[in-house]
């Protein structure tokens, strides 16, 4: 007996709106929950994107982003001029090293610390340790600023007291290029580490107690049960973190650099950021701040691209 084949008849056009129309109805009450993001999404990350075309242009207030001339050399002005300012070079090399330094030294404690927590048995010695370690993320960059002033001061600054009485010779830590680095880069992992563990954290928390519980059966100790158990749980976030992690390689704390930067640091601390923020709001070069901006997002959006490919080579862990 033969069977007859059954042709469906292709979707037009309007049946598929009518579909997503009637999808969108009933589901009415959940779309209208996100209604609220999806305008906030839209009003400050997308709208906004009508503005990139001042990298292109010789922007003038006066005359509004419409009204302002494009540039010479096919709109690409500002980039070349940037490209061929004394500068780029010294940019370009302090804040990689920065973020470069920065992310070889702070990714790898969160998860330090994550593990650490997670073996806390005693629940009150838990909660206090988790209080201890998220209270400095909440301490605003002018705050913190403050404190390194205070703390490193050649003169009353408790570190330099320590190193006095060890019998060495006060530093001037915030006036000296060779200790801008370590000093912000240690700063933001005493800020940040702790707050960036809470992913790790959760993610350990989904581990099945029974495998811990059998790898005790099997007589395995502490380390092995990180090692065997932790790590491959946490690998996948740590993945997707390094990933997200490598698209700001260009981008650094301007707020926290204008604040740490003296004229003595200058030759370390002179970053992008600061380039930007003082050629922007200080000498009024829109459109040529916009180039370096737009600029920085696209070598960072490589860098994600590039690390997502890598990943996924190397151990099959994607982003996307």
């Amino acid at each position: 007996m033969a069977v007859q084949q059954v042709h469906k008849k292709p979707m037009t056009v309007s049946s598929r709106f009518r579909k997503l129309g009637h999808g969108i109805f009933q589901n009415r009450w959940l779309y209208l929950l996100i209604l609220p993001a999806l305008v906030y999404l839209i009003i400050f990350n997308y709208l906004p994107m009508y503005g990139v075309q001042i990298a292109f242009k010789d922007y003038k207030a006066v005359r509004g982003i419409v009204g302002s001339p494009w540039t010479s050399m096919n709109g690409f002005k500002h980039f070349i001029t940037f490209f061929q300012a004394y500068y780029f070079g010294r940019l370009i090399g302090n804040t990689l090293l920065l973020n470069v330094l920065g992310l070889l030294f702070s990714f790898p404690l969160p998860i330090f610390l994550a593990i650490v927590v997670n073996n806390i048995r005693g629940q009150r010695l838990k909660k206090f340790t988790q209080t201890a370690i998220y209270v400095p993320h909440f301490i605003s960059t002018v705050v913190l600023a403050g404190i390194l002033y205070i703390l490193l001061s050649p003169t009353n600054g408790i570190i330099n007291h320590l190193i006095v009485a060890l019998g060495g010779k006060s530093i001037y830590f915030m006036n000296e290029a060779a200790w801008f680095r370590p000093v912000y880069i240690i700063s933001g992992i005493w800020q940040n580490a702790g707050w960036d563990s809470i992913l790790y954290i959760a993610a350990l928390a989904g581990v099945d107690p029974e495998l811990y519980e059998a790898a005790t059966i099997d007589g395995a100790n502490k380390w092995q049960k990180v090692r065997y158990i932790d790590l491959p749980h946490i690998i996948p976030t740590a993945t997707m973190m390094l990933i997200l992690n490598s698209g700001s390689l260009l981008s650094s704390s301007t707020q926290k650099a204008l604040l740490l930067q003296t004229g003595g640091n200058l030759a370390t601390s002179d970053i992008i950021g600061t380039y930007v923020y003082t050629m922007g709001l200080g000498s009024g070069q829109f459109s040529y701040t916009a180039a370096i901006g737009l600029f920085v997002n696209v070598v960072n959006f490589i860098l994600v691209l590039s690390t997502n490919k890598i990943s996924a080579k190397m151990n099959g862990e994607t982003l996307f």
